[in-house]
């Protein structure tokens, strides 16, 4: 699982118990998970179909970062299925994960599902280039 992005807790980002209210943590899931996909796709003509089980782990508090760690898990004819974990950055302890989040892609004018032509073997190959790419940079 890479660990792609950080948010910072803030203040209007908590519930009634001052820890990081879990609706907030889906908008960020969605919004993460949907440019994971766009960037492995190479396309934003995507939308949302389905997120799965979702695990509440621990808590994230005010002042707290937090880590997003993405992977595909499976890649339809028209569709990605992702996987979300979220961590505390510090400590490394799950916040929570968001298992079978399905992106559909569409064409942008019917909204019909189309082809995206990726295969999860050249996903994966694609992940492997980016990281021998980013380990070659000073």
């Amino acid at each position: 699982m890479r660990f792609l992005s950080r948010r910072l807790v803030m203040p209007n980002d908590l519930n009634y118990a001052n820890s990081l209210f879990g609706g907030r943590a889906l908008e960020w899931i969605d919004e993460e998970a949907a440019i994971y996909a766009i960037c492995q796709l190479e396309t934003n003509c995507l939308v949302t179909k389905h997120i799965g089980e979702i695990s509440f782990e621990s808590a994230a508090m005010q002042g707290d970062v937090v880590e997003f760690g993405l992977r595909t898990k499976s890649v339809g004819n028209s569709s990605i299925t992702v996987t979300c974990m979220v961590r505390n950055k510090v400590t490394k302890k799950t916040i929570c994960v968001a298992d079978d989040i399905v992106f559909v892609k569409v064409d942008p004018e019917s909204r019909k599902p189309v082809p995206h032509g990726k295969t999860l073997e050249q996903l994966q190959e694609q992940t492997l280039e980016e990281i021998k790419t980013l380990n070659m940079q000073p």
